[in-house]
């Protein structure tokens, strides 16, 4: 079983506008909603996979039960969410199907109280006996303390339990000195740790800072990883149009599905580069385009550099 945890899970709701436009009415082609949050993205795409996997995190009010309900729909994810009393929130992503472009609205979530974060971390040290990875994704909701992560983080390992993060801003950079197996920042995430805007670079001196191993999203780019085995740039073999939210996420369940099966670095790389891409073309995050994602995966490049970080 892979474990994800979403401390801020969401219910993401998407609108399809045509030609969005500032201080105008728009009229919406299309509504979707699904259960959301960056570690429930990465479980919907393991589950699709075919592998096991548990969803915990926090949840509350009327929001929260749609999203439970929603999370129930999903075959292959097993419901493990923490009920809190203030309301889980809502994301909102508006595309726009003619520039490509989609803009994003995200609340800041519920304001955890002490008593349910020790309950969620008496969850979560249950959850660990039984998991092969876990996933520490996304941001942090009021009333969670700032080094959540990096608490988390060391509580994997000393269970023996393989874990990846991927956060942003403080919380990362405390998480990281934690020493997690695998952090995976997206190029602003990884200069604003570092002060590096060079990738590379910037993938080893995270290591420095206490990551074993570090992947960065570049957008169409592809990827770039630092790891005790080596280095490489991997990169689709087209660019793909349409909606990029969730694709990080995606690339994040190609990593732990490729680590779980025991994949070698550059087979985990391409699945997840080619995860990525392919989620570009579905309209919501936690999904795949499935033909898409089979085709490019043996059309990924990934090259190794020169040295061993």
């Amino acid at each position: 079983m892979i474990l994800t945890v979403t401390l801020n899970t969401a219910l993401d709701i998407t609108y399809r506008v045509r030609s969005l436009r500032p201080h105008t009415s728009h009229r919406v082609s299309e509504v979707l909603e699904r259960p959301g949050g960056k570690g429930l993205n990465v479980a919907r795409v393991l589950a699709a996979l075919g592998h096991p996997v548990t969803a915990t995190g926090f949840v509350g009010g009327a929001t929260g039960q749609v999203v439970r309900e929603r999370l129930a729909d999903a075959p292959g994810v097993r419901d493990a969410l923490v009920p809190v009393s203030g309301p889980t929130r809502r994301t909102v992503a508006i595309v726009d199907p003619l520039s490509g472009d989609t803009t994003q609205l995200n609340e800041p979530g519920p304001l955890i109280t002490p008593a349910e974060w020790s309950a969620f971390q008496d969850t979560y040290g249950e959850l660990l006996r039984g998991a092969a990875a876990v996933a520490l994704c996304g941001s942090l909701p009021p009333g969670v303390p700032v080094g959540a992560y990096a608490l988390l983080v060391r509580t994997a390992r000393a269970a023996g339990v393989p874990v990846l993060l991927d956060t942003s801003g403080e919380p990362l950079r405390r998480g990281v000195a934690a020493r997690p197996d695998v952090v995976k920042p997206n190029a602003a995430e990884l200069a604003e740790l570092t002060g590096s805007h060079e990738p590379l670079k910037a993938t080893q001196d995270a290591r420095r800072r206490g990551a074993q191993s570090v992947v960065a999203s570049l957008g169409p780019q592809g990827l770039i990883a630092t790891t005790p085995e080596g280095r490489w740039r991997v990169a689709p073999p087209r660019r793909v149009h349409g909606n990029p939210t969730g694709a990080g996420d995606s690339a994040v369940a190609g990593l732990l599905s490729g680590f779980v099966e025991h994949l070698p670095w550059p087979a985990r790389l391409a699945r997840a580069a080619a995860l990525s891409a392919a989620t570009v073309l579905t309209p919501v995050a936690g999904e795949f385009d499935r033909t898409l994602y089979e085709e490019l995966t043996g059309q990924v490049s990934v090259t190794e550099e020169s040295s061993a970080a």
